[in-house]
């Protein structure tokens, strides 16, 4: 720890600055105003990061083991480190391997920090609480010091997120979707790798296609900390319609083209000038106020006046999300603008320019104001097209736009701008929704559609991507728009019955695999509302060829240019990437493993009714069914974080950790690990000793027909009826058919067991030709097992819209009792049976939620030894 004499002494003794490049450890000169605050992450002997708060002079350091989390539930232990000198709050880069700290450096997060009282009463009584204002922390925090071992020589602190707005019960997402520096944009690899701050901000023509639109997309640093120059009183430049790209199939090829990413966000035109900046929407509505920190940093720029073109996007996450955009203006999180045209500067109209003179000047512009983070310039590269697409779409970017090098600026869609996405993606009006069975759900799924020669056609549904909060947002909106005839100009009656009509004035931005024959969206993934876009302007987007719409005609697309932007398709499904995405699970069925993680995906909501929070054991079959697959139950290393951990005390009294799924990454990170099959506790993991479900298990022999089965499903669910307990059928995706009873948790497992066991006894006492409740194959011949094994701590079941390995990938359905009478087998739903049943709306098991039994004393004692 540092003496009092030298707070940096300890610092400087660790290091030998002839070997490393890091900053030796001087004090600095006091400073005033909000103190800094950053978090450094460190590939050492362990990956861990640094968190470091200002205080007199020197930064007070912390190393957090697993990372900061969202989580208030979450405490992570954080081990206080020497002192560090200030210079080091701008470190970044390797520390060589024999040196202490040896390893990759990366500046992960920087920004102020206001401490809640005396911060030096609070390191001596061993608790700080502050506030954070970074890129990426936000929000109340809190450091406590865990009380001494004997002979303990470290200080152990716990690093706490406080109960507020920035919390997340997804405390992970918050490291796991956060993975390039704040300050260059690169990742620890291009970091170890040796790739300098300004190689990773420039284009070279040494680097790959993919490097150089990588680079294109990265942090400009933080602010220099000059004081902002004094602008002149140059006239603000008025308002000018953006340049808009036509949708195209595939890439155009030539150095004709120049390749920029296509940014995720909300199209923004900003003026400067007079002393002031505005931000405008594409249609001139006035949303400074929506973006201070890029009107400010814009505001510094050495110029008398200008006129920028660009795309405000979310910091937070991988890639630039719209989502996450809409989410920072909720919680205060911190947005970017990237800018790629320049159309006015200092008075003069750039418009009738070529763009590669326009985009030279504007990298001058930007570059003056200094290494700045809020605003950046969009890099782009000159031909190679096809490569720039298929690097894009590997990387889960949304795509590419192409811009013809020589072309001038057009307020309005030209040929001389070309947008190629990797998934399909378009805005869409809404103008009803089909209302929801289940409790604080507000709807099922929205009605959406597009305006074709002043009519709104239907264009089918969207029933996935809403979250708690998004679903209140949406069911506000509506609650002021409802009317009583549909706005559509013709509904499938299906889907007419139920409806809820409403003003067609909202715009949906929808993510969706195709159409259909008929002209629906399949899919659909609902994104965020678009503010910035009026109704009526919401036209379909047809993508047309590349060649017939370029501003010269020169450049020509190829089939290769094609092959790739179809190859790299969704290979990104909710923020998990899929490796191997073509590789075919079931042989003779084509269904590959990006298939079943968009299935899971799809389905999650319904899924995960039965699936969150319960200890699940996987089938993983790596390399398809068709190859080896095993069953596993307990965590492992090498996971995702989306698959979660939970340490459960067993039979034997050993503690092991037990895996379990809270969200729909989770489902989809599963299938990346090869998960053919989840099996799920009938319990939830706060509540291990008392199970939410009984389930018995219609398990026939070969030789017994289905009917016979579904006889006995039905002959359960009467007497189960009797004594008090309302049943759902599901058909498991094999041979049989699962009675399930919902419960209230309270009575345990060494109540549930017994009961369980005497319902199946007593079915086999009293037909024993047809029942059996012991386990024992030779017994079972011609007759069908009631597996009431299922309903004791630790036992598993199939989880409802599981998928199961086996040939042709049957699906373990929940249906209605009505629904099974007709069936011909348990395995007969299939992905694209369920997809279907999705986007219909159709819920089988509307009452499940409902239905509120538990196991009472009554009930127990009602069926005799």
């Amino acid at each position: 720890m540092p003496t009092p004499h030298d707070p940096l002494s300890e610092y400087n003794r660790r290091r030998d600055f002839t070997k490393t490049s890091e900053p030796k450890g001087k004090a600095a000169a006091a400073r005033k105003g909000r103190k800094l605050f950053l978090v450094q992450k460190h590939d050492a002997t362990r990956l861990h990061y640094d968190f470091r708060l200002e205080w007199k002079r020197v930064l007070k350091s912390w190393a957090v083991t697993r990372g900061p989390s969202l989580n208030p539930r979450d405490k992570r232990l954080a081990v206080r480190t020497e002192d560090h000198p200030m210079a080091y709050g701008d470190f970044e880069g390797t520390i060589p391997e024999n040196q202490y700290g040896g390893g990759t450096v990366m500046l992960w997060d920087t920004g102020w920090w206001e401490p809640e009282g005396d911060p030096d009463e609070g390191l001596k009584k061993g608790k700080l609480t502050f506030q954070l204002h970074g890129s990426r922390m936000h929000g109340g925090w809190a450091l406590v010091r865990m009380r001494p071992r004997h002979g303990e020589k470290r200080e152990n602190w716990l690093l706490v997120k406080e109960t507020d707005e920035a919390a997340s019960e997804d405390g992970e997402s918050l490291i796991n979707e956060n993975i390039t520096s704040v300050r260059t944009g690169r990742t620890m690899e291009e970091i170890a790798e040796g790739k300098g701050e300004r190689a990773a901000r420039v284009w070279h023509s040494n680097k790959s296609a993919a490097a150089n639109v990588k680079a294109g997309a990265v942090a400009r640093g933080r602010h220099t900390g000059k004081q902002p120059r004094r602008i002149s009183s140059a006239k603000l430049p008025a308002f000018r319609e953006p340049q808009l790209a036509t949708l195209v199939k595939e890439a155009p090829s030539g150095d004709d083209w120049l390749y920029e990413v296509k940014f995720d966000g909300y199209r923004l035109m900003a003026a400067i000038g007079g002393g002031t900046v505005r931000c405008y929407t594409r249609k001139g509505l006035d949303w400074t106020a929506k973006f201070p920190a890029i009107a400010s940093t814009l505001a510094e720029l050495h110029c008398e006046s200008a006129l920028i073109d660009g795309e405000a996007v979310a910091t937070s996450g991988e890639g630039s999300k719209f989502s996450a955009l809409q989410k920072a203006w909720r919680t205060g999180a911190g947005t970017r603008f990237y800018v790629f045209d320049l159309i006015e500067l200092d008075g003069k109209d750039l418009s009738g320019k070529p763009l590669v003179e326009r985009k030279r000047r504007l990298k001058t512009l930007i570059e003056s104001g200094g290494p700045t983070n809020p605003v950046q310039y969009s890099a782009h590269v000159r031909g190679n097209g096809e490569q720039i697409l298929a690097a894009m779409c590997k990387a889960g970017q949304e795509g590419i736009i192409a811009k013809e090098a020589s072309a001038s600026y057009r307020s309005h869609r030209t040929g001389s701008w070309l947008k190629i996405k990797c998934t399909k993606r378009q805005e869409f009006v809404i103008g009803g929704y089909s209302p929801s069975s289940k409790p604080r759900r507000a709807f099922a799924s929205l009605l959406v559609g597009t305006f074709e020669y002043g009519k709104l056609v239907y264009r089918g549904r969207v029933g996935t991507g809403f979250d708690e909060e998004t679903m209140q947002v949406l069911a506000a909106a509506f609650a002021r728009r409802k009317r009583e005839t549909p706005p559509f100009e013709a509904v499938p009656p299906r889907i007419r019955r139920q409806a809820v009509w409403l003003q067609p004035d909202l715009v949906a931005e929808v993510d969706f695999t195709e159409f259909t024959d008929d002209g629906h969206i399949r899919h659909g993934a609902f994104e965020g509302l678009r503010e910035d876009k009026e109704a009526k302007a919401v036209k379909l987007e047809t993508p047309k060829s590349a060649d017939a719409n370029a501003g010269s005609g020169k450049s020509k697309p190829t089939s290769k240019g094609r092959a790739a932007s179809r190859s790299h398709g969704d290979k990104d499904i909710l923020g998990v990437r899929i490796s191997h995405p073509d590789r075919i699970l079931f042989e003779g069925q084509g269904i590959t493993k990006i298939d079943l993680a968009h299935y899971y995906a799809v389905v999650a909501d319904r899924m995960l009714r039965f699936a969150a929070d319960h200890p699940v054991s996987l089938v993983r079959c790596p390399q398809g069914r068709q190859r080896q697959c095993f069953y596993q139950k307990h965590a492992s290393d090498g996971f995702p974080g989306e698959i979660r951990e939970v340490p459960i005390e067993e039979s034997s009294g050993g503690t092991e950790n037990y895996m379990y799924v809270h969200d729909a990454k989770g489902l989809v990170a599963a299938v990346q690990m090869g998960t053919m099959e989840f099996h799920i506790w009938g319990a939830r993991i706060n509540r291990l000793e008392t199970p939410d479900r009984l389930v018995f298990d219609l398990d026939p022999d070969p030789s017994v027909d289905f009917a016979t089965v579904k006889r006995a499903a039905v002959a359960l669910r009467d007497e189960l009826a009797d004594i008090g307990l309302k049943t759902f059928p599901m058909v498991t995706g094999g041979k049989g058919v699962h009675v399930i009873a919902p419960l209230v948790p309270r009575a345990s497992w060494d109540e549930a067991k017994p009961f369980a066991k005497k319902i199946a006894q007593s079915f086999a006492n009293r037909d024993p030709d047809h029942f059996i409740a012991t386990m024992s194959k030779a017994k079972r011949k011609g007759r069908i097992f009631i597996d009431w094994l299922r309903n004791e701590r630790g036992a598993t079941a199939i989880c409802p819209y599981s998928s199961r390995a086996r040939e042709g990938g049957p699906i373990a359905t929940p249906v209605g009792w009505d629904e099974l009478e007709h069936l011909g087998a348990a395995n007969t739903f299939h992905i694209a049976d369920i997809l279907e049943r999705t986007e219909a709306g159709a819920d089988p098991w509307p009452e499940f939620a409902k239905t509120k039994q538990s196991l009472t004393k009554k009930i127990l004692n009602s069926i005799a030894e």
